[in-house]
């Protein structure tokens, strides 16, 4: 923690989690707008539905690529110029989005919104441990993924709207204005919060043994994987939404607003809950809530599409209310995984924002096309991912704080 924390953010609390958290919504808000417009960008650009899924895996890997260096690049130069770097280049690639006129011009552009998107969700973890103690850390964590869950809800009613009146283009054009009111806002508000005393090297052998360090230590890569697999339980879904709530469920590209409003709730839920309990229970036993709220609905979801065709009244809530067990645990793992290496916070959060990063570009360009046109292989495979989070989280507990 830097110990002139006080000193650095006199506003209120709850200011500073929204303004992470807007640094932190640019990831999930740059897949989630575009995503009712597929079938028209295809037509316009003479993609194939395939070649379109491949707009997102190339996202996550371009996100999960730089997310080894953002972190690493925070710890050594400092937060503020990271950030404002990460959302300029953003700003620039979400322009380069929207002037694309054929899929390879597209797949690049969304590599580069990729490689700078992450150093917002990266650097605002790192910031938050650099102010808080542990329990008010978790309450600001909270706080942030409250906010951070009100983007995604409304990207797909913004980007359906924008779609449907504009034209696919206005989507990106949305976006290059969203990443440059975010400059703005940082530059003028974001302190500088890594204490000068806390600055690592920038040598090559400095990082390379850090990554190492991290690299093999079983306890880190387990968290990681205890908090990061379990989201594609639910991400996956995201990813096929445009299959599983236009084919499936049989809902037009304007009303996919409502399967994201029941998950974000769910997920600003948990987050809600998760802030309330910190310092009030032991934060194994409020992981092992999380769990067991994931376990039971991910089961009753299997279960629910074996007997029964998806209708949209009952196949979204599921998917809510795994959300809803995600985030009641993942603010703690999360800080567990900053304070393995509390000298070096700022790469951790890189690494673990990697490791999820490329689970998540796995889904989307591999598992998500294989299984997105059954809705029962759509949750046998959430119910699995999830079963990989749960092992990882069991091998792991004993062997941390």
């Amino acid at each position: 923690m830097n110990p002139d924390a006080h000193k650095l953010w006199r506003a209120p609390r709850w200011a500073l989690s929204l303004l992470l958290a807007c640094l932190g919504m640019l990831g999930p808000f740059s897949i989630d707008t575009y995503l009712p417009a597929f079938a028209g960008i295809a037509a316009s650009i003479g993609a194939t539905p395939v070649q379109m899924q491949q707009t997102l895996s190339a996202y996550l890997f371009g996100f999960a690529v730089m997310n080894l260096f953002h972190g690493a690049l925070a710890d050594s130069f400092g937060r503020r110029p990271v950030v404002l770097w990460g959302v300029a280049l953003f700003t620039l690639a979400s322009a380069g989005c929207a002037l694309a006129d054929s899929i390879g011009a597209l797949v690049f552009w969304r590599v580069v919104q990729g490689i700078s998107a992450g150093a917002g969700i990266v650097v605002s973890r790192a910031v938050i441990r650099d102010m808080f103690k542990p329990a008010d850390a978790q309450r600001v964590m909270s706080q942030v993924t409250i906010y951070f869950g009100v983007a995604p809800a409304v990207a797909p009613m913004v980007g359906g709207f924008l779609f449907v009146h504009v034209g696919w283009h206005s989507i990106f054009w949305f976006l290059t204005a969203v990443g440059a009111l975010l400059w703005l806002a940082n530059y003028q508000l974001l302190p500088e919060t890594l204490h000068r005393s806390h600055r690592q090297s920038f040598r090559a052998s400095s990082l390379l043994r850090g990554y190492w360090e991290l690299g093999s230590d079983p306890r880190f890569l387990t968290l990681a994987l205890a908090s990061g697999i379990p989201f594609n339980g639910m991400f996956l879904y995201v990813l096929s939404a445009p299959v599983f709530l236009g084919d499936h469920l049989g809902l037009a590209p304007g009303q996919f607003f409502w399967f994201f409003c029941l998950s974000i709730a769910g997920i600003m839920g948990g987050a809600w809950l998760s802030g309330r309990l910190a310092g009030r229970i032991q934060p194994k036993r409020q992981i092992r809530y999380g769990f067991v709220i994931m376990v039971s609905v991910a089961v009753l979801n299997v279960a629910l599409n074996l007997m029964f065709e998806a209708e949209a009244w009952w196949a979204m809530w599921p998917i809510a209310i795994f959300s809803f067990g995600w985030s009641l645990m993942v603010p703690v793992v999360t800080l567990m995984v900053l304070d393995l290496v509390p000298e070096r916070r700022g790469m951790a959060s890189s690494m673990q924002a990697c490791i999820g990063s490329l689970a998540n570009g796995f889904v989307a360009g591999v598992i998500a096309p294989l299984v997105m046109h059954s809705t029962q292989q759509l949750a046998v495979t959430s119910l699995a991912m999830l079963g990989i989070g749960v092992v990882a989280w069991l091998w792991v507990k004993p062997r941390v704080s």
